[in-house]
Protein backbone atom coordinates (compact mmCIF):
# COMPACT_ATOMS: atom_id res chain seq x y z
CA UNK A 1 0.00 0.00 0.00
CA UNK A 2 1.49 3.32 -1.09
CA UNK A 3 1.75 6.08 1.50
CA UNK A 4 1.58 9.27 -0.54
CA UNK A 5 3.89 12.22 0.01
CA UNK A 6 2.54 15.74 0.54
CA UNK A 7 3.51 16.63 -3.02
CA UNK A 8 1.69 13.59 -4.40
CA UNK A 9 -1.35 14.27 -2.22
CA UNK A 10 -1.62 17.81 -3.54
CA UNK A 11 -1.46 16.61 -7.15
CA UNK A 12 -4.00 13.84 -6.55
CA UNK A 13 -6.29 16.32 -4.78
CA UNK A 14 -6.32 18.49 -7.93
CA UNK A 15 -7.17 15.53 -10.16
CA UNK A 16 -9.93 14.45 -7.78
CA UNK A 17 -11.38 17.96 -7.79
CA UNK A 18 -11.45 17.96 -11.59
CA UNK A 19 -13.36 14.67 -11.56
CA UNK A 20 -15.91 16.15 -9.17
CA UNK A 21 -16.12 19.34 -11.23
CA UNK A 22 -16.88 17.26 -14.33
CA UNK A 23 -19.89 15.73 -12.57
CA UNK A 24 -21.06 19.19 -11.50
CA UNK A 25 -20.67 20.36 -15.09
CA UNK A 26 -22.70 17.51 -16.60
CA UNK A 27 -25.67 17.89 -14.25
CA UNK A 28 -27.58 20.29 -16.51
CA UNK A 29 -27.07 17.97 -19.51
CA UNK A 30 -28.56 14.89 -17.86
CA UNK A 31 -32.22 14.92 -18.88
CA UNK A 32 -34.89 13.04 -20.80
CA UNK A 33 -33.98 12.47 -24.47
CA UNK A 34 -30.21 12.74 -24.06
CA UNK A 35 -28.04 9.77 -25.00
CA UNK A 36 -25.30 8.42 -22.79
CA UNK A 37 -22.96 8.96 -25.75
CA UNK A 38 -23.69 12.70 -25.59
CA UNK A 39 -22.94 12.68 -21.85
CA UNK A 40 -19.67 10.86 -22.52
CA UNK A 41 -18.62 13.36 -25.17
CA UNK A 42 -19.47 16.40 -23.04
CA UNK A 43 -17.50 15.10 -20.05
CA UNK A 44 -14.52 14.17 -22.20
CA UNK A 45 -14.46 17.67 -23.70
CA UNK A 46 -14.63 19.20 -20.22
CA UNK A 47 -11.77 17.07 -18.91
CA UNK A 48 -9.52 17.78 -21.89
CA UNK A 49 -10.31 21.50 -21.64
CA UNK A 50 -8.39 21.48 -18.34
CA UNK A 51 -5.43 19.59 -19.73
CA UNK A 52 -6.39 16.18 -18.32
CA UNK A 53 -7.12 12.77 -19.82
CA UNK A 54 -10.15 10.54 -19.12
CA UNK A 55 -8.63 7.53 -17.36
CA UNK A 56 -11.15 4.88 -18.55
CA UNK A 57 -10.56 5.57 -22.25
CA UNK A 58 -8.53 2.65 -23.57
CA UNK A 59 -8.03 1.17 -20.10
CA UNK A 60 -7.85 -2.59 -20.74
CA UNK A 61 -9.74 -1.87 -23.94
CA UNK A 62 -12.60 0.18 -22.47
CA UNK A 63 -13.92 2.20 -25.43
CA UNK A 64 -15.28 5.37 -23.81
CA UNK A 65 -14.22 8.24 -21.54
CA UNK A 66 -16.71 7.57 -18.72
CA UNK A 67 -18.93 4.78 -17.42
CA UNK A 68 -22.71 5.30 -17.60
CA UNK A 69 -24.70 2.71 -15.67
CA UNK A 70 -28.47 2.85 -16.10
CA UNK A 71 -31.13 1.26 -13.86
CA UNK A 72 -30.19 -2.44 -13.51
CA UNK A 73 -26.60 -1.80 -14.63
CA UNK A 74 -24.39 -2.03 -11.54
CA UNK A 75 -21.22 -0.56 -13.02
CA UNK A 76 -19.00 -0.21 -16.11
CA UNK A 77 -21.85 0.61 -18.49
CA UNK A 78 -20.57 1.71 -21.90
CA UNK A 79 -22.00 4.98 -23.25
CA UNK A 80 -23.95 4.60 -26.48
CA UNK A 81 -25.90 6.79 -28.89
CA UNK A 82 -28.62 4.12 -28.70
CA UNK A 83 -29.09 4.48 -24.93
CA UNK A 84 -31.50 7.39 -24.52
CA UNK A 85 -32.50 8.64 -21.08
CA UNK A 86 -36.21 8.38 -20.36
CA UNK A 87 -38.58 9.47 -17.64
CA UNK A 88 -38.05 7.48 -14.43
CA UNK A 89 -34.50 6.31 -15.12
CA UNK A 90 -31.70 6.38 -12.57
CA UNK A 91 -28.20 6.84 -13.92
CA UNK A 92 -24.73 6.47 -12.45
CA UNK A 93 -21.92 8.45 -14.08
CA UNK A 94 -18.40 7.42 -13.12
CA UNK A 95 -15.61 9.88 -13.92
CA UNK A 96 -11.89 9.25 -13.55
CA UNK A 97 -9.24 11.75 -14.60
CA UNK A 98 -5.49 11.79 -15.16
CA UNK A 99 -4.17 15.29 -14.48
CA UNK A 100 -0.41 15.77 -14.77
CA UNK A 101 0.00 12.02 -14.32
CA UNK A 102 -2.15 11.74 -11.18
CA UNK A 103 -5.53 10.05 -10.88
CA UNK A 104 -8.86 11.11 -9.42
CA UNK A 105 -11.99 8.94 -9.27
CA UNK A 106 -15.62 9.58 -8.32
CA UNK A 107 -19.18 8.71 -9.32
CA UNK A 108 -22.65 10.05 -8.67
CA UNK A 109 -26.29 9.12 -9.21
CA UNK A 110 -28.70 11.19 -11.32
CA UNK A 111 -32.51 10.97 -11.26
CA UNK A 112 -34.22 11.43 -14.62
CA UNK A 113 -37.68 13.03 -14.62
CA UNK A 114 -40.33 11.49 -12.39
CA UNK A 115 -38.55 8.70 -10.55
CA UNK A 116 -40.44 6.11 -8.49
CA UNK A 117 -40.36 6.25 -4.70
CA UNK A 118 -38.64 2.84 -4.72
CA UNK A 119 -35.84 4.19 -6.91
CA UNK A 120 -35.49 7.37 -4.85
CA UNK A 121 -35.16 5.34 -1.67
CA UNK A 122 -32.52 3.07 -3.21
CA UNK A 123 -30.46 6.04 -4.39
CA UNK A 124 -30.70 7.67 -0.95
CA UNK A 125 -29.68 4.50 0.88
CA UNK A 126 -26.74 4.03 -1.49
CA UNK A 127 -25.59 7.56 -0.68
CA UNK A 128 -25.98 6.86 3.02
CA UNK A 129 -23.83 3.73 2.60
CA UNK A 130 -21.05 5.82 1.07
CA UNK A 131 -21.24 8.40 3.85
CA UNK A 132 -21.24 5.70 6.53
CA UNK A 133 -18.20 4.05 4.94
CA UNK A 134 -16.36 7.38 4.89
CA UNK A 135 -16.96 7.85 8.65
CA UNK A 136 -14.89 4.71 9.26
CA UNK A 137 -11.79 6.21 7.65
CA UNK A 138 -9.25 7.20 10.31
CA UNK A 139 -5.75 6.19 11.35
CA UNK A 140 -5.59 2.85 13.15
CA UNK A 141 -9.02 1.62 12.06
CA UNK A 142 -9.32 -1.73 10.28
CA UNK A 143 -10.44 -1.72 6.66
CA UNK A 144 -13.10 -4.30 7.47
CA UNK A 145 -14.95 -1.67 9.50
CA UNK A 146 -15.87 -0.01 6.20
CA UNK A 147 -17.49 -3.16 4.82
CA UNK A 148 -19.15 -4.08 8.11
CA UNK A 149 -20.77 -0.67 8.53
CA UNK A 150 -22.02 -0.57 4.93
CA UNK A 151 -23.34 -4.14 4.98
CA UNK A 152 -25.17 -3.65 8.27
CA UNK A 153 -26.82 -0.42 7.17
CA UNK A 154 -27.94 -1.78 3.77
CA UNK A 155 -29.28 -5.03 5.20
CA UNK A 156 -31.29 -3.27 7.89
CA UNK A 157 -33.04 -1.38 5.11
CA UNK A 158 -33.66 -4.46 3.00
CA UNK A 159 -30.99 -3.98 0.34
CA UNK A 160 -28.08 -6.09 -0.89
CA UNK A 161 -24.45 -5.04 -1.32
CA UNK A 162 -22.62 -6.17 -4.46
CA UNK A 163 -19.62 -8.31 -3.53
CA UNK A 164 -17.92 -8.80 -6.92
CA UNK A 165 -16.55 -5.25 -7.08
CA UNK A 166 -14.74 -3.13 -4.53
CA UNK A 167 -13.01 0.16 -3.88
CA UNK A 168 -9.29 0.55 -4.49
CA UNK A 169 -6.21 2.60 -3.92
CA UNK A 170 -5.79 5.36 -6.47
CA UNK A 171 -3.52 8.28 -7.27
CA UNK A 172 -0.30 7.15 -8.87
CA UNK A 173 -2.16 4.45 -10.81
CA UNK A 174 -5.82 3.91 -11.68
CA UNK A 175 -6.05 0.88 -9.38
CA UNK A 176 -3.66 0.24 -6.49
CA UNK A 177 -3.69 -1.49 -3.15
CA UNK A 178 -5.58 -1.46 -0.87
CA UNK A 179 -8.70 -3.07 -2.31
CA UNK A 180 -11.59 -1.91 -0.17
CA UNK A 181 -14.55 -4.24 0.27
CA UNK A 182 -18.08 -2.98 0.81
CA UNK A 183 -19.79 -6.29 1.60
CA UNK A 184 -19.11 -8.35 4.71
CA UNK A 185 -19.99 -11.99 5.33
CA UNK A 186 -17.95 -12.55 8.49
CA UNK A 187 -15.15 -14.20 6.53
CA UNK A 188 -13.52 -11.35 4.58
CA UNK A 189 -12.11 -9.84 7.75
CA UNK A 190 -9.56 -7.32 6.49
CA UNK A 191 -7.50 -6.55 9.58
CA UNK A 192 -5.13 -4.15 7.83
CA UNK A 193 -4.96 -0.76 9.49
CA UNK A 194 -5.44 2.58 7.83
CA UNK A 195 -2.48 4.95 7.99
CA UNK A 196 -2.08 8.66 7.21
CA UNK A 197 -1.20 9.23 3.56
CA UNK A 198 -3.28 6.34 2.19
CA UNK A 199 -5.66 7.32 -0.63
CA UNK A 200 -8.42 5.01 -1.83
CA UNK A 201 -11.98 4.94 -3.12
CA UNK A 202 -15.14 3.92 -1.32
CA UNK A 203 -17.84 3.06 -3.87
CA UNK A 204 -20.61 0.75 -2.57
CA UNK A 205 -23.05 -0.72 -5.09
CA UNK A 206 -26.47 -1.29 -3.55
CA UNK A 207 -29.27 -3.38 -5.08
CA UNK A 208 -33.02 -3.71 -4.59
CA UNK A 209 -32.92 -7.50 -5.03
CA UNK A 210 -30.04 -9.92 -5.46
CA UNK A 211 -26.58 -8.42 -4.92
CA UNK A 212 -25.09 -10.79 -7.49
CA UNK A 213 -23.76 -9.38 -10.76
CA UNK A 214 -23.37 -10.87 -14.21
CA UNK A 215 -21.17 -9.52 -17.00
CA UNK A 216 -22.70 -8.88 -20.41
CA UNK A 217 -21.23 -9.94 -23.75
CA UNK A 218 -19.32 -6.68 -24.12
CA UNK A 219 -17.15 -7.96 -21.20
CA UNK A 220 -17.63 -4.73 -19.27
CA UNK A 221 -21.25 -4.02 -18.40
CA UNK A 222 -22.22 -5.57 -15.06
CA UNK A 223 -25.95 -5.97 -14.39
CA UNK A 224 -28.05 -7.40 -11.59
CA UNK A 225 -28.90 -11.06 -12.14
CA UNK A 226 -32.59 -10.47 -11.41
CA UNK A 227 -33.00 -7.19 -13.30
CA UNK A 228 -33.45 -5.20 -10.09
CA UNK A 229 -32.34 -1.60 -9.74
CA UNK A 230 -28.83 -0.78 -8.58
CA UNK A 231 -27.28 2.48 -7.31
CA UNK A 232 -23.74 3.57 -6.53
CA UNK A 233 -21.91 6.62 -5.17
CA UNK A 234 -18.14 7.01 -4.92
CA UNK A 235 -15.59 9.25 -3.27
CA UNK A 236 -11.81 9.19 -3.21
CA UNK A 237 -10.62 9.70 0.37
CA UNK A 238 -7.35 10.52 2.10
CA UNK A 239 -6.47 9.19 5.55
CA UNK A 240 -5.22 12.22 7.49
CA UNK A 241 -3.38 12.38 10.81
CA UNK A 242 -6.64 12.65 12.70
CA UNK A 243 -9.37 11.39 10.37
CA UNK A 244 -10.36 11.68 6.72
CA UNK A 245 -10.39 14.21 3.89
CA UNK A 246 -12.85 13.59 1.04
CA UNK A 247 -10.95 14.60 -2.09
CA UNK A 248 -13.86 14.44 -4.52
CA UNK A 249 -16.43 16.72 -2.85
Amino acid sequence: IIIKTEQQIDAIRKSCQLSADALDHIESFVKIGVSTEEINNEIESFIRKYGAIPAPLGYNGFPKAVCTSLNEVICHGIPSEKTILKDGDILNIDVSTILNGYYGDTCRMFLIGNVSEEAKKLVAVARDCLDIGVTQVKPGNQFCQISKSIQNYANLRGYGVVHQFCGHGVGLKFHEEPYVYHSYDGKNFDERLMKPGMIFTIEPMICVGSPDAKIMEDRWTAVTVDGGLSAQWEHTVLVTDDGVEVLTK
